[in-house]
């Protein structure tokens, strides 16, 4: 007898109305800081952080520009900027709150290079765990997430209540995926914000 996979969040994908006319990802003006209803962790006058509803894995977030731009070169360098600082502290608050092996950063620009909401920019950040990609996605074309979107969305919302950034140290090593993220290693006793 096949198992069953439980994915609650799902439902509301599939019984949803037709599409409310505007842009998924705009948020309301002068907002700032979380919006649980939305699963916004972050957002600031330029860029905001928010949980992708449909994800990849347990803590796929999306960094989008707060203003509804559909390109990076519609993006004025304050704003990309802002979108790459956001992107690392993302990937290190993840790294320290999810423990992956990796991360899949991109962005998918235009409905033909993949983009689900090609009208307003935005750019993922998937951790990847070894052995995450399993007979399941590969064969049944069935995503397993482990956990219900809102337990992870409250792990993660602590992390993403900043402060002003902190100043940066450069790293005592280049990392494969380009941040100062290191994974915890199981009896050195770092946390994963040691430089």
């Amino acid at each position: 007898m096949p198992e069953t996979l439980w994915a609650p969040w799902r439902i509301d994908y599939i019984l949803k109305e037709p599409k409310e006319p505007g842009c998924v990802l705009c948020l309301p003006e002068g907002h700032a800081g979380p919006l649980p209803e939305r699963l916004v962790l972050h957002s600031d006058p330029l860029v905001f952080l928010i949980m992708n509803r449909y994800p990849y894995n347990n803590g796929h977030v999306l960094v989008a520009p707060r203003r509804h731009v559909a390109a990076l070169s519609g993006t004025t360098p304050e704003e990309r900027a802002a979108l790459m600082d956001l992107t690392a502290r993302a990937t290190e608050a993840i790294g320290d709150l999810l423990k992956p092996h990796g991360f899949n950063i991109g962005i998918n620009q235009g409905r033909t290079a993949g983009a689900g909401i090609a009208e307003h920019l935005h750019i993922h950040v998937t951790p990847r765990w070894e052995g995450d990609t399993s007979y399941m996605t590969t064969i049944s074309e069935t995503r397993v997430i482990p956990e219900h979107i809102r337990l992870t969305y409250e792990k993660l919302l602590g992390a993403f209540v900043w402060a002003p950034p902190r100043p940066r140290r450069a790293p005592a090593s280049p990392q494969p995926w380009g941040s100062t993220w290191r994974p915890r290693r199981p009896g050195r006793g770092r946390s994963c914000f040691s430089r």
